[in-house]
């Protein structure tokens, strides 16, 4: 599965994504998440609060806990700043 990274998500993962093996049994953004955490501790630090993660699969903005198929793109954002 790919999986992108923007913003300051992908300067301090130092990439711009990831092609992941999936775990059976993960099917949530949530999940993606949990598997995502345990690949190195950049990752753990950059999803340590989930409450400002934003994430879209196949461009369209959706919850975290939203279900997902391994053809899937999926991407991280951080929170939108600015005026």
């Amino acid at each position: 599965m790919r999986v992108r990274y923007f913003a300051w998500l992908r300067s301090r993962l130092n990439r711009a994504e990831d092609e992941v093996s999936l775990p059976p049994g993960v099917t949530t953004l949530n999940g993606l998440l949990d598997h995502l955490i345990t690949l190195s501790p950049g990752h753990a630090a950059v999803f340590e609060d989930r409450s400002i993660i934003r994430a879209a699969i196949n461009h369209v903005f959706a919850d975290l806990d939203s279900a997902f198929a391994p053809t899937d793109e999926v991407a991280f954002f951080p929170p939108v700043t600015g005026g």
